[in-house]
């Protein structure tokens, strides 16, 4: 006879997270209370093993592209009394998710999706699609999160920080001045993009405070590369219209430091957000946390958007410097005509891609961007962007 198929799971949970604590006083209350050995001696000690930290709950393994968002469980629930929602935005222990008929539900999340063991800061980002169990008119438990068909994702505190899940596209904003445009900041983003198969699309904001002929060297670079660049003024409504045709219809996210104008391009192109904005700094040419969470927004013709808080440091996550040649779409082709195979590009001689820049056929910025992710992942110009949680 076959065995039934069990749909209980063994699963790692964090520390302090899965058994009772031993209690720090044990020695104190010792001396102070000596007839009392027999009492505090029966008291039982959590173990410090590892299946300390396991536990079995209801679910199954999978595989491959249908893991849920910890990469471990597809865990059972009631598809008779859940709602499928749409999380809008995170605030700490509380959620804000919109359901399939509309209505919005604050939301608490299942204490065992909370304390499953995983490399991400945060259990639950915008643009999740969850189970909702409700608890009355308008609060809920979340209690399952749908498998993640795509993210974008830094490293933070040495941790995964997912921005934002479900997203087809990038709108990478920067600003032509107040403050100034960052190329190696887009460079990271357009890394990112390649190594999570997204599309992306550079917004220079502000044109109107230029002569924008001075951008067209930079503009060409990444139009030949087959990125999309478009020069916008929110406050002139410059590119606008250009802007809601590419976001109409699809799920895009806006990022970007501070004071680029994220939240007034959003202003532009639907008018029903109506998005909190502040001006730059007149001291520092820097701008100020006005969104201070990501958060999803359904456009009016169509599709949605995610605004999120300005970025200081953008650290590549679960990117490798022996693969950051195929995520520069100009160095990648050189890269297979160098005599070594395991070539980085920086210091081997006969390299095909710094004979390119030689011979002025790669853009050498471009490449004194590459190199600088490969020697110093993590690190960038200090005081260049704006850091958010």
């Amino acid at each position: 006879m076959a065995r039934k198929k069990s749909n209980k799971v063994r699963l790692e949970f964090r520390k302090k997270h899965q058994s009772q604590a031993r209690r720090a006083d044990l020695t104190s209350d010792y001396a102070a209370a000596q007839d009392d050995i027999d009492t505090v001696a029966s008291e039982r000690v959590s173990g410090k093993g590892e299946q300390t930290r396991h536990r079995t709950v209801k679910g199954n393994l999978v595989d491959g592209e249908q893991q849920d968002a910890f990469g471990q469980i597809d865990l059972d629930v009631n598809a008779q009394t859940t709602l499928s929602g749409l999380v809008l935005r995170v605030h700490g222990l509380e959620s804000i998710v919109r359901v399939t008929d509309g209505r919005i539900f604050r939301c608490a999340v299942r204490r065992v999706l909370k304390n499953l063991a995983t490399d991400q800061r945060h259990v639950l980002v915008a643009g999740d699609e969850v189970k909702l169990l409700p608890e009355g008119t308008d609060q809920a438990w979340i209690v399952r999160i749908e498998p993640r068909r795509s993210t974008l994702s830094r490293t933070s505190k040495q941790r995964r920080h997912v921005i934002v899940a479900n997203v087809d596209q990038l709108l990478i904003v920067s600003s032509a001045a107040q403050p100034s445009i960052k190329p190696n900041l887009i460079d990271r983003i357009l890394a990112t993009a390649e190594q999570n198969h997204l599309d992306a699309c550079i917004c220079i904001n502000k044109c109107d405070l230029i002569d924008t002929s001075s951008l067209q060297p930079l503009i060409g670079t990444y139009s030949q590369m087959g990125y999309r660049v478009l020069l916008v003024s929110a406050a002139r409504g410059w590119g606008i219209g250009r802007l809601q045709s590419i976001t109409k219809d699809r799920n895009s996210v806006v990022i970007g430091q501070s004071g680029v104008g994220k939240s007034s391009i959003l202003n532009a192109i639907d008018s029903d957000l109506k998005q909190r904005v502040q001006a730059v700094s007149q001291e520092n040419q820097k701008g100020k946390h006005t969104t201070t969470t990501a958060e999803v927004f359904p456009l009016s013709y169509g599709g949605s958007i995610v605004d999120t808080p300005g970025v200081r440091q953008f650290q590549l996550w679960d990117i490798v410097a022996g693969e950051m040649s195929g995520l520069f779409r100009d160095i990648r082709p050189f890269a297979s005509n160098c005599r070594y195979p395991n070539c980085t590009h920086i210091h081997e001689n006969l390299c095909a891609v710094k004979d390119a820049v030689a011979d002025g056929r790669l853009d050498a910025r471009r490449y004194d961007s590459y190199c600088q992710m490969i020697e110093s992942p993590g690190e960038m110009v200090r005081d260049e962007f704006e850091e958010f949680e």
